[in-house]
């Protein structure tokens, strides 16, 4: 049985007690949210070499990184020392992205390294199949779509990005508004064309009941991409996105029912004041699914600094009740990802997590908080190193103050506030 099914008998798995003492609530609490739907434990039946993870209401706030190859960058040692440095920083699942060299054996490879779940899009490899053997991409048919999904299920992929919502329908609502940037999901794209040059709907969606019994073979979580999501401020929250929701929110239902767990997937660009009515607007039509965000990113004019930029976007989303948070990278929009472009997206999107659990009150979320204020009024220079988010730019950036003898950095120094503090209060108890 599916962690699903057994959560609607009543029981309650190993991995659910596992995900609930990592989460700090009751087994029950995890098995009654897979039940409802609020909640996923994301693990493949066949990668048995993880601990598996709870994602979903009333749980901290999960952070994803993305890592792969391109085309123009087929470095399979490159891609493992980011599996390395995501699970160093603390991600909490690492998603396979690639679309060049030979997909299913970095994947194999990146599931065999990773202590993490990890997630794929299959359609890529579909796609780089048919240039492989010098094919046009619009060539594939359903068959090899479901080909590779099946190959993931096998290899012990844990979730799966699928497109199921880019349909006929919900493309025409985007060519009728018209967009700026129009169609920026690689896998929406591809299967627009598909569609389009096949003039046959998208087989995802065609045929979605075969998608769920793969899905449920290897009980691996649904997460139904937003291929319509907007790809800048001025396209955010329009007809194409709505209704593409609103037919995940439908999809999400059939998964359900047929005992395969699922989540959604979210924008992308959205203007600051608009980030809180999405996440609302997607609970609502998805029955609470969890809700897994790319960002989102609240400017358009940030290349460079876009880790700061989504870790604003992501703070807004988490506290509003996302559940799960797509890291972005400095060099999104730029370039492939380095090693510490890798690490500095896990941070930012650490440090957004971190800020919507304090709002969503998570358990233990703000005790770290009272800790490293316990720290610092003590001049407890290591306590603070261990509290940080990032204890190694942490102890590399410190500087304590000779003239304060060390009661203080090098910002104050012997006029540092606090322990100028301490001295006030020593001068009142001596009088």
């Amino acid at each position: 049985m599916t962690q699903l099914e057994q959560a609607r008998k009543g029981q309650i798995s190993e991995e659910m007690k596992k995900c609930a003492e990592v989460e700090g609530v009751s087994p029950e609490f995890i098995r009654n949210g897979i039940e409802k739907g609020t909640i996923v434990v994301v693990r493949n039946i066949k990668h048995v070499t993880i601990a598996p993870l709870a994602i979903g209401k009333g749980l901290k706030t999960k952070i994803n990184a993305n890592i792969g190859t391109s085309k123009d960058r087929v470095d399979l040692a490159l891609e493992l020392e980011k599996v390395k440095i995501s699970v160093a920083a603390g991600a909490d699942t690492i998603m396979d992205l690639s679309t060049g060299g030979d997909i299913r054996k970095i994947r194999q490879a990146i599931i065999q390294a990773s202590t993490l779940p990890v997630g794929t899009v299959p359609i890529y490899q579909a796609a780089a199949d048919m240039v492989e053997v010098k094919k046009a991409i619009m060539e594939m048919t359903g068959e090899d779509m479901f080909r590779v999904i099946e190959e993931n299920g096998k290899d012990g992929v844990d979730f799966i990005t699928v497109h199921c919502g880019v349909t006929r329908r919900s493309v025409a609502c985007i060519e009728e508004e018209g967009r700026i940037l129009g169609i920026v999901s690689r896998g929406g794209s591809i299967l627009r064309n598909w569609m389009s040059f096949n003039d046959r709907e998208n087989p995802l969606y065609e045929q979605y009941g075969r998608l769920l019994e793969i899905a449920k073979r290897y009980d691996m979580v649904l997460s139904l991409g937003d291929g319509l999501r907007p790809g800048c401020l001025a396209d955010a929250t329009d007809r194409g996105q709505v209704q593409e929701l609103i037919l995940l929110g439908e999809l999400a239902k059939q998964a359900r029912d047929y005992g395969v767990q699922v989540m959604i997937e979210g924008p992308g660009h959205v203007p600051i004041k608009e980030i809180e009515a999405n996440i609302q607007l997607q609970k609502s039509l998805c029955n609470g699914a969890p809700f897994y965000v790319l960002g989102p990113l609240p400017t358009d004019i940030a290349p460079g600094y876009d880790h700061i930029t989504s870790a604003i976007g992501g703070a807004i989303a988490g506290s509003a009740g996302a559940d799960f948070l797509c890291y972005v990278t400095p060099s999104e929009h730029l370039r492939l990802p380095t090693l510490e472009d890798v690490k500095e997206g896990i941070i930012a999107s650490k440090i957004a997590a971190h800020i919507a659990d304090i709002a969503k009150e998570v358990p233990g979320a703000l005790n770290k908080d009272k800790m490293m204020a316990r720290f610092r009024k003590n001049f407890d220079w290591q306590g603070q190193v261990k509290a940080s988010i990032d204890p190694e730019k942490t102890k590399k950036f410190l500087e304590t103050s000779k003239s304060a003898k060390e009661e203080g950095c090098t910002m104050c120094g012997e006029f540092c506030a606090i322990k100028l503090g301490k001295v006030s209060s020593h001068q009142r108890k001596s009088h």
